[in-house]
Order: C-alpha cells, then structure tokens, then sequence
C-alpha cells in the first residue's frame, strides 16, 4: 500500500515569487543596497554622550581635518586588531572604542600629564 505524501502540497504562485533581477541593484529605487548602508554606517565616527559633555566643557577644537585624521587612526588601530586605544592627535588625547569607533572620553594632553589610562590595548599617534 503507497502513501501519497504529496497530498495538499501548495506551489508559490507568481505574486509570491520575487521578480527577476531587482535584488541588491544600486540605485533602484532611490535605495542603496543593506550590505553598502551598513558599511557607511559603520565607518561613522562617534561621540560618546561623556566625550560630547568633555569636548563643551573643556571648549576643546574638533574640526573637520581632525576628524578625518582620527578616524584614520581608529582605521590604523583597527587594521591592528585593536579594541580600545588611546589616540594622540595635536594637543588632544583621546579614548576611543575601535571595534564601536567610539570617543568615549577627550582631553588636552597638559590635562592628562598626571592620568593613568586603563584597560587600553594601544596608543595611536596622529
């Protein structure tokens, strides 16, 4: 005696099937594929609420040309297998979260002369 396992078995119909050719296409639609959207977004660089406070209060200078050369030290640091550095950049001192491209703190480096830093697997000299 045979089984028909088959029975009540549903085909996906022609509104269920994706259209041809339209997955990931730059540019459609104004959209940029998730993969590309996640790249730029991890590329970013932050701010820590902490950082924001220290960087106001202690009316240090981040500029455009600053940020960009940070950046290329959390690159740097990252390419290095780096988590958390310390980044030397002018007269600033920077704590920052590598694999999250994170500043959690900043300081002029007159005002660290007397600091330790902890739990830090790298200094970066921009």
């Amino acid at each position: 005696m045979a089984i028909d396992l088959n029975v009540n078995r549903a085909a996906p119909t022609a509104s269920m099937r994706s259209p041809q050719g339209t997955r990931n296409q730059p540019g459609a639609n104004g959209t940029m594929p998730f993969g590309d959207l996640l790249g730029r977004v991890q590329q970013d660089l932050h701010l820590s609420n902490h950082a924001n406070k220290r960087i106001d209060s202690r009316d240090l200078n981040l500029d455009a040309n600053a940020k960009q050369r940070l950046n290329s030290a959390i690159d740097s640091a990252a390419q290095k297998g780096s988590r958390s550095s310390v980044v030397l950049l002018d007269n600033l001192a920077m704590v920052v979260d590598v694999r999250q491209r994170t500043v959690v703190t900043a300081m002029e480096k007159q005002e660290g002369k007397q600091r330790v830093f902890t739990n830090v697997d790298s200094v970066v000299i921009a």
